[in-house]
């Protein structure tokens, strides 16, 4: 299959070097087209550096897969993920995948994900998707700079499990998006893979810090809350990698609104 790597930790992340590794050793024919700087946050926004009406992207070599077309591209991973279906980088993918992230995209709070947002819109366009995430809460990973080197994290873990799931992904129906959320321990330590429902709420919030005449600071905190038995940071907490379907906004299946807008 050929299959679209990108991510929205910027290309220079660690994460999807292993996630393109381990599809390619897959035996999948891999592209990789992902942000030159890091846009988390960006959800689905379709945002690009544009000079001249063109948006310039460079090619890239990838540190041991010299075989790997690979490119960097001043886009949020929407914008790419929509490009590429559009055959700008060659033949459009059968599948997308979009990490691996660092730290956990989980709960309803994966509407703000660039991770997310990436494989929504693919499928938007009948393209089936496979968001990857390590959950790195817990070892400063709520400060701006996290004193962890992300080169010890077990990033191998999340590529492995997500790769195993691509052969029933290809045969699933067009649009599906699956959200795989995996612990950040050796694959041996992982207790299992189970689909999960979305937690009420995300893994963390952000909160005012420091506000004052014009300005206003703000930080990440974990939430305290208990989780939802079987949701996705509940399975966290429990050591499984979790998968969960998604898919792109769509009609409310009962709720109509007024059609006389005189009330």
């Amino acid at each position: 299959m050929r299959v679209l790597v990108t991510n929205d930790d910027g290309f220079s992340a660690p994460g999807i070097l292993h996630l393109a590794r381990a599809v390619y050793e897959a035996g999948h024919d891999v592209l990789v087209a992902a942000p030159e700087t890091e846009v988390s946050g960006a959800g689905a926004g379709l945002s690009a550096t544009v000079a001249d009406g063109r948006v310039t992207y460079d090619p890239v070599e990838l540190d041991g897969l010299p075989e790997v077309r690979a490119y960097s591209v001043p886009a949020s991973p929407a914008y790419i993920a929509m490009l590429t279906g559009l055959g700008a980088f060659g033949d459009p993918p059968d599948l997308l995948l979009s990490g691996v992230n660092r730290g956990a995209n989980a709960g309803h709070a994966i509407l703000h994900s660039g991770t997310v947002g990436a494989v929504l819109t693919g499928a938007a366009d009948g393209l089936r998707g496979l968001a990857v995430s390590l959950n790195i809460v817990g070892e400063a990973a709520l400060n701006a700079v996290s004193t962890v080197d992300d080169e010890t994290r077990h990033w191998p873990t999340a590529a492995t499990i997500a790769t195993g799931l691509l052969d029933w992904l290809a045969a699933a129906p067009e649009g599906t998006v699956l959200n795989l959320n995996v612990p950040d321990r050796p694959l041996d330590a992982i207790a299992g893979l189970r689909p999960a429902s979305l937690a009420p709420f995300g893994q963390v919030q952000i909160t005012v810090a420091e506000h004052g005449a014009g300005f206003v600071r703000t930080a990440l905190r974990e939430r305290e809350a208990e989780h939802a038995a079987g949701s996705d940071l509940a399975l966290l907490a429990e050591g499984y990698a979790t998968v969960t379907t998604v898919q792109p906004p769509v009609q409310h299946p009962t709720l109509e609104p007024p059609d006389d807008w005189r009330g």
